[in-house]
């Protein structure tokens, strides 16, 4: 173990590059890499003159580092740990924060808090000036991931039963917002755009879907684009595309700068409403007509209960966020246009798991990590203008 005083660490993390571990990147400049470990060590990587980062200066911490935050103006780093507790490690503080793995957290320098999250099923934010705790939020399951919004401290929690939790925190007490429900699987990501004010949410059933927070009536936009959990996304607000990846190591660049069309709610219905051939469980009807029921799918243009024989086609519909085949109906599918199948995302291949990832928009740079053990720079200046990116293979 090497000892660093806090002078010579904070001059190390004034060239900080970015921070990279199970759960959190950031990027700030090219002469440091910073990493935390699941085997209880944070190290500092420095990048020598060849190009290549050695290992500088590690520090042992009581447990495996789960997730970790670096707040840039504060140079603080926060490190979240398999046993529940957090370490602020320029503060030399740590602080019993959950009773199990701590999943996610965030630093708001404004209100001096840390809001973090675990598998403890709890949200819980702390004064980082006193270190001591000011409220916890409990849920029915694991809560995975978190993001926060400063100016009206306002904290979106997902959770491994596929909900959305928005809580206004005060010091002292807190309320319930709302509870947005869309995914089928457990959430994975969040990501916060705070001047849209849309809400981001990637989750296991491998779908992406946009929450308007700000207003127009709870508009939400469901995206389709990858076929494994959509584990990291990044908002970039400059040229108003999303960026999503998935365990698979798909990359994924949204165009949210164009009219998008919601995804229909999916009716019910005891028979077919194209040939009202009665469902399985019609039993009455089955019974006057003398027929088997049939089982109900539903058309994804138009959300219409129907037959398999109703819906024999497929067919890719970008306006409403499918940029793969998904069942219609006939009718829906003959009223598609060629124009209408234009994509409206690009895809790329990362060659590896992607369990995380960063960006730095203004110099056209990605990070990303993976349960290989490797992390991956990527030249994006190309995709973020909706090219091909250098270093990238079109999928």
């Amino acid at each position: 173990m090497t000892n660093v005083t806090c002078s010579a660490m904070r001059e190390l993390l004034r060239h900080l590059y970015f921070l990279t571990g199970k759960r959190s990147l950031t990027f700030k400049s090219l002469k440091v890499l910073f990493l935390v470990a699941r085997f209880r060590t944070i190290r500092v990587w420095l990048k020598r003159d060849s190009g290549q980062y050695w290992p500088s200066i590690y520090h042992m911490v009581s447990s495996a580092c789960s997730c970790m935050s670096y707040h840039h103006e504060s140079r603080r780093i926060f490190i979240g740990q398999d046993n529940g507790a957090m370490s602020v490690a320029l503060l030399l503080m740590c602080v019993p924060a959950h009773q199990g793995r701590v999943s996610d957290m965030v630093f708001s320098l404004l209100s001096q808090w840390v809001v973090s999250t675990g598998h403890d099923k709890s949200v819980s934010w702390m004064c980082t000036q006193s270190g001591s705790m000011l409220g916890r939020h409990f849920f029915s399951s694991w809560a995975t991931c978190l993001q926060y919004d400063n100016d009206t401290r306002h904290a979106f929690v997902g959770d491994c039963s596929g909900q959305i939790t928005l809580l206004k925190l005060e010091r002292d007490t807190y309320s319930t917002i709302t509870t947005l429900k869309g995914h089928e699987g457990s959430i994975a990501a969040l990501w916060w755009e705070p001047v849209q004010r849309w809400l981001f949410s990637g989750a296991s059933d491998h779908s992406v879907i946009m929450w308007d927070i700000g207003g127009r009536q709870g508009r939400t936009l469901l995206l389709q684009g990858h076929h494994e959990k959509v584990q990291a996304l990044r908002y970039l607000q400059l040229t108003s595309q999303l960026v999503s990846c998935s365990a698979d190591g798909a990359i994924t660049v949204w165009n949210m700068d164009t009219p998008r069309e919601e995804a229909p709610q999916w009716l019910e219905s005891d028979s077919c409403q194209k040939c009202e051939q009665p469902f399985f469980w019609n039993i009455k009807q089955m019974w006057d007509t003398k027929t088997l029921g049939l089982r109900q799918h539903h058309c994804r243009k138009c959300g219409k209960a129907i037959c398999g024989k109703c819906s024999s086609k497929r067919s890719t519909y970008p306006v409403m966020g499918f940029e793969f085949q998904v069942r219609m109906c006939d009718d829906c599918h003959s009223a598609i246009k060629d124009e209408d199948r234009t994509s409206l995302a690009t895809f790329h291949e990362g060659k590896h798991n992607i369990s995380h990832m960063d960006m730095d928009p203004a110099r056209g740079l990605m990070v990303t990590c993976g349960s290989d053990r490797i992390v991956k720079i990527w030249d994006m200046m190309q995709v973020v203008d909706c090219g091909i990116a250098t270093g990238l293979s079109s999928r």
